[in-house]
């Protein structure tokens, strides 16, 4: 077998042969894989030098590509940064914008989000039948003609000073106003206050997904004065933009907590609204049921207006309530009717919304009058002097208030037959404090609705139907002893807690076996 075929059999590949080779009839040689020569190795010196040049240059390209990382990370962090702080800024001047926020439409109702114009105007004359006189003071605060003040609306629980805000909101499309409502906890509040200006307090900050520690791990008040500072930079960009002060409402600032965290947010919000104020960047408006927040804010106060939103008077309701009767009830109601209406629930909105609205108004009223009557005999009823001990603190404040009551009673006969014959009485806050002998039980009774103090220091009955619960309870037969006996029993108990009985013994000995004792006693 030829040479060349057993080099095929055994897999060897054969190669053709250059043209001199054939020529010379030089034999095949079969080449492979295997016969191809390898690169020859340098020697000992050079393979040292290549082996240092290699390393420099894989630490070299090691670092480059360490520093174009973190310079590529830094500066991506930084756009990030960026670009976070002008989306919040955006996010808030969006919350100005014309339109309502979720706070505002839940407050509004359908008067937001009606889809028909005659819904809307329907439903308007079915929750604003009564003309206010207020309202286009309001009206003029909303849309920015008052400037340079800001405002405490100060009025008794459902007297419509929500609802004037709201109807003002409604006529300026809620544009450029931000409204919130105040609670006890400061934690809410922050919450409250980020939802109405959209402000997430750096809780959507991207890092917190790698655990980095952000600015978010400080207090409410922290949070809450931050918020501020990135509303006050909105407010300098809208301002010649929209050219009139933004609007931030704070409904109910009494129910802060009357302590040193209640007094602590009082001062942060006033340093603004006075700052805010003074410069026409925003107007603030609170508004409160209880006198304890005026009196904080007193102190403090430059720029501040504070005004009363009273009952409505009698012949407004007597009107307003004849024509919403005609038009939704088919009825025309007598004149002695309304009077009557009047003389039971007084001109507070709340209950004549209640009584407008039901099917019979004098038993509306007398539904009325019976809760709020029980409610205060629950609450400051007075146990007369079979009282036990235990519960002297309690009955010091229900005697306060009975005491308090009976002046307001008796205030309120000395006005039949004067103009002021159909308003409820009033006493002026330190004759009230001398008449209970308490300076602190006033603001307790104001807390809980049983009077009120408004902006002028003036005490009253907490509205016209307590006005006839006070009539009806100090008009009972046996009323007064039952008052004397309680008052009586309080002073016994009082005297009891402030006397100590020290007693010495003295033993004389007269004789053998005859040891008598004789006890001096002294009372402290």
């Amino acid at each position: 077998m030829p040479r060349s075929l057993q080099h095929a059999r055994r897999g060897w590949m054969l190669l053709p042969l250059s043209r001199q080779a054939a020529r010379s009839r030089a034999p095949f040689l079969p080449i492979t894989p295997h016969y191809i020569p390898r690169a020859e190795k340098p020697s000992n010196t050079s393979a040292g030098n290549g082996s240092g040049s290699s390393f420099a240059r894989d630490i070299l390209s090691g670092s480059t590509v360490a520093l174009l990382s973190l310079f590529g990370l830094g500066l991506g962090g930084y756009a990030y940064s960026l670009f976070y702080k002008q989306t919040v800024l955006s996010k808030i001047e969006n919350a100005f914008s014309v339109g309502y926020s979720s706070n505002e439409l839940v407050a509004l109702g359908q008067i937001a989000y009606g889809s028909h114009p005659d819904v809307i105007k329907e439903v308007i004359e079915r929750e604003y039948w009564v003309p206010r006189k207020e309202q286009q003071l309001v009206d003029d605060i909303i849309n920015g003609k008052l400037r340079g003040r800001y405002y405490v609306i100060m009025g008794e629980r459902g007297t419509g000073k929500r609802s004037l805000l709201l109807e003002a909101m409604r006529r300026v499309g809620g544009e450029g106003i931000a409204m919130l409502e105040a609670h006890n906890d400061l934690e809410v509040f922050r919450i409250r206050l980020g939802k109405a200006i959209d402000y997430e307090f750096h809780e959507d900050y991207i890092g917190s997904l790698f655990s980095i520690k952000g600015p978010r791990d400080t207090t409410p008040l922290l949070d809450i004065e931050r918020a501020l500072n990135k509303m006050e930079k909105v407010a300098l960009k809208l301002r010649k933009k929209r050219g009139r002060p933004l609007l931030l409402i704070i409904n109910n600032i009494h129910l802060f907590k009357n302590d040193v965290g209640g007094h602590d947010i009082l001062e942060i919000l006033q340093q603004r609204a006075e700052i805010w104020s003074a410069n026409e960047l925003v107007t603030v408006v609170f508004t409160s049921d209880e006198h304890w927040a005026l009196e904080s804010l007193i102190p403090h106060a430059t720029n501040m207006s504070v005004f009363n939103i009273r009952d409505i008077e009698k012949d407004v309701v007597t009107s307003a309530l004849k024509k919403y009767r005609q038009r939704y009830h088919k009825e025309d109601v007598p004149q002695s009717i309304l009077d009557e209406v009047y003389a039971k629930v007084g001109g507070r909105l709340i209950f004549l919304n209640q009584v407008a609205k039901s099917n019979d108004m004098l038993a509306a009223c007398q539904q009325i009058h019976r809760k709020e009557k029980y409610w205060l005999l629950n609450k400051c009823w007075i146990l007369g002097e079979s009282m036990d001990d235990d519960v002297e603190d309690q009955q010091k404040f229900c005697a306060a208030a009975m005491v308090l009551a009976r002046a307001l009673v008796q205030r309120e006969k000395s006005l039949v037959g004067t103009p002021e014959e159909h308003c409820l009485p009033e006493i002026p806050l330190h004759e009230a404090r001398q008449i209970i002998t308490r300076a602190d039980f006033t603001t307790d009774l104001d807390h809980i609705n049983v009077i009120h103090i408004d902006a002028n220091g003036m005490v009253r009955a907490d509205s016209m139907v307590m006005q006839n619960a006070f009539r009806e309870i100090c008009s009972g037969e046996g009323f007064e002893e039952h008052l004397r006996a309680t008052i009586k029993r309080l002073d016994e108990l009082e005297s009891l807690r402030r006397t100590q009985e020290v007693s010495f013994k003295e033993q004389k000995d007269y004789g053998e076996g005859d040891i008598p004792e004789v006890t001096y006693c002294a009372k402290l």
